[in-house]
Parts: structure tokens; sequence; C-alpha cells
């Protein structure tokens, strides 16, 4: 099937009929700011200003049901930019009321201000206005309502990458302490995140601390913590290199406290991260398509958890090629006449899921024996570079996936083959 965004670019036009009121809503913190149109971009009543609460929202709906009926429109669309995430609970309270509610590009708000008035001044009441003519035009795009099962995901792997965040700067931090106290500590330990090094720090990490200890005081110390300890000759290069550092000595008890901290920190992101990539393995079972797409080998449990909650449900999507401009992954070219300029992907969507299909696709080519020899027939065979056959093959498992969503069947290898040549 040949897919053509010009096709869902005509039919989202042809939406907006003339028994539309088309709504544009600038959103902010405390109060959001509604204009109206019609099809055809003509202005409608006064601009509203409402707050943010259920009092503001029923204000809205009574002064588009007046406009509705002054005008004789029979049927209303709200469009608003996804500002933060102040513009959730009005979508969301909209919906309920069987509005339809889109969302317009930021972006493209800021480059269409100027279609109107012919400068570049801006407010809250020509926003929405600009808002509510990039909605009459077709650009604009459906919220897509979720499942409980996908908002979990959603929120669950939001959550996961502020954590794993967290980890990252503990142990930053974690191996500067080691370079500033004990420099000599990675030439007995080469990861300060192993458990052998983690457990070292918390029982004497200080060279002051090693210089006064015998070898089995410290083997002792090994056996309290671990099943399975790092050795004698270890213990023993510990104390001689503590003997012969040249790390920090002044205080020494500060120093302590500062790594007692940051310790607890990176124990306490790796226990939530344990707790959030279970209850992301739980909520994936509950979802009907998944365990076909976790059957393609190579892809990560964990990496189809973030795609899964920044897409919703993929069986609503009408083909790989809409994912991928979901991600900002379609391509965007600059030409004029004979001059061909460098084709590029757009970066016009989420990316979240851009970063996401990019880590299953390096994933797949590493682990999943199809994946591989696509990869090495587009970099030997066709002659591409390595990163341009990556992302060649991001579009194709965007098409795997929709599919197998859409068709609910299990993920068949003889299908991703390369063609003969």
């Amino acid at each position: 099937m040949k897919y053509k965004m010009q096709d869902k670019q005509n039919q989202l036009i042809e939406r907006i009929s003339d028994q539309h009121l088309v709504v544009g809503v600038d959103i902010a913190q405390q109060f959001h700011v509604a204009r109206a149109v019609n099809y055809r971009g003509i202005v409608i009543g006064d601009p509203l200003t409402f707050e943010n609460d259920e009092i503001g929202f029923a204000r809205l709906q009574e002064w588009m049901n007046e406009l509705k009926d002054s005008k004789g429109h029979s049927t209303e669309i709200v469009g608003m930019e996804p500002t933060g995430h102040y513009w959730l609970n009005l979508s969301e309270w909209l919906y309920n009321q069987n509005i339809d509610v889109v969302t317009v590009n930021p972006h493209l708000v800021k480059k269409n201000k100027e279609n109107r008035d012919n400068t570049q001044s801006k407010s809250d009441k020509k926003d929405a206005l600009v808002i509510a003519d990039m909605v009459k035009n077709g650009y604009y795009s459906f919220v897509r309502p979720t499942t409980e099962a996908f908002e979990k995901l959603r929120v669950l792997m939001s959550n996961r990458d502020v954590i794993v965040k967290r980890s990252v700067s503990a142990a930053n931090q974690i191996n500067r302490w080691v370079d500033v106290v004990f420099p000599e500590f990675k030439q007995v330990f080469k990861d300060v995140k192993g458990k052998g090094a983690l457990t070292t720090l918390r029982l004497f990490p200080t060279p002051k601390e090693l210089r006064s200890m015998e070898v089995q005081d410290i083997v002792k110390g090994w056996k309290t913590m671990m099943k399975r300890q790092p050795g004698i000759k270890k213990a023993q290069a510990l104390i001689q290199l503590a003997k012969h550092s040249v790390g920090n000595n002044k205080a020494h008890d500060a120093y302590k406290l500062h790594l007692t901290q940051l310790l607890e920190e990176f124990n306490l992101a790796a226990t939530q991260l344990e707790i959030v990539e279970k209850e992301v393995a739980e909520v994936l079972e509950s979802i009907s398509f998944a365990d076909k797409l976790i059957g393609i080998k190579g892809l990560p449990q964990i990496t189809l958890g973030g795609i899964l909650g920044e897409t919703g449900d993929l069986s609503n999507f009408a083909h790989g090629n809409s994912l991928l401009r979901h991600a900002g992954l379609n391509l965007a070219e600059a030409s004029s006449g004979k001059w061909k300029g460098q084709i590029v992907i757009s970066k016009r969507g989420r990316s979240r899921l851009r970063r996401y299909l990019f880590l299953a696709t390096m994933s797949l080519v590493a682990n999943n024996p199809e994946f591989k020899e696509l990869h090495a027939h587009n970099v030997k065979v066709k002659k591409m570079k390595k990163m341009k056959s990556i992302m060649k093959l991001i579009g194709k498992f965007a098409r795997l996936l929709v599919g197998i969503a859409r068709s609910n069947e299990p993920y068949c290898p003889e299908k991703v083959q390369p063609l003969a040549a």
C-alpha cells in the first residue's frame, strides 16, 4: 500500500465543513484564551478568557454554544497547542463532552503568526486566532485518547527517564569523588558502579582508613555484604595503593558524608528503576498485541514499553509512515530549481519516540538475524553509509510495528528478509 501524506492532508481540510465553529485556544497555566472563526476564516464573536478549572471549562462550552446558535453552526472543533502539561485537563474535559479536540504544532503557530496582520506582534488573543486559522486550513492532529494501559506506560516510562538521569548523575559524582579522594581505587575496581566497588566504598572508602587495616579485616567486611568476594589479592592491592595515594586527605569526615549520601542516592535510584521496570512488564502483559512484538528477537521489553507509551495503540496508525511522522522521522527536503538541498529528517514530532525507535533498531541490528542481514546488505551491496542504513531500517521497523499491531499476527522472519539479487 502506497501511503501519501497529501491524502491525509486533504482529508483534514475536507473534514472542516460550513457547519463547523472552529475554535482556537491559547493555553496558559491559569487562564486560557479562546477565539472562534468559521470554515472560511471569518472571525466570529469576541475573545473569551476563561479559568483553568471546571467552571472555566463550562464557560467555554456555553460561549461556543451561543456562537453556534447565533451563526447557525451545528458542531464545533477545538484546537490548541500542546503546551507543557497545561492542555491535558482541558482536552480531556472537552473529549468527555463529545467535542472534537485537535492539537497544532507550536512551531507552526510561530510560523503563521504574521498571516493576518503582517506583523511580528504576539499576544494570547492573537495566538488563539492563529491556532483557529491553522485548524481551519487543516494543519492539525487529532488527540488520540489512550486506554488505561497505554497511559500507565507513558507515565511509567517518563518516570523511568527521570530516575535514569538521577542514577547517571549520582554515578558521575561517585566517580568524581573517587578521582579526588582515592584515584588509585580504579586500579583495583575498573567499574566504580560494580558490586565489589560499591561495597568497598561503603565499608572503607578513604585511603586513611585502609592504611591502618589488615587484609583479613577487608575480606571479613566484604563477607558481611557479598556472597562472592573480590579476593585477598585485591584486598592487598587496596592497602598498598592506599599507603601511597595522592588523593586529598583533608576534610575526611565531610568527604565521607558526601559519599554516603551519593551512595544512598544511587541505591535509591537502582531500587526505583527495578520497581518501574517490573510495572512496565506487567502492563505490557495486558496489551493484546504486545506479546507478538516481544516475540521479535532483539527487541528489548523496556524499549517496547517506551514506544507504546509514546504512541498509544499502534493499531490506530494507518501506516508505518504515519508513525514515523508522529516521531518526526519523516524526510524534509530543501530544493529550488537546479539546486538540490540535503534531505534530512524533520524532527517535528516526539523526541522521546525518536530515541526509542532508534535504540530499538540498533538493538535489532545487533541481535536480530534478519535486521542484521538487511543492514549488511545495505552497507555492502547497496553501498549505503551505516547511519543511512540505520535510518532506513527504522522505517522498516515502524511499518513492522504497525503491521503486527493491526493484524495481531506474530512476527514472521521470512517477510523481513532482503530481496534476492
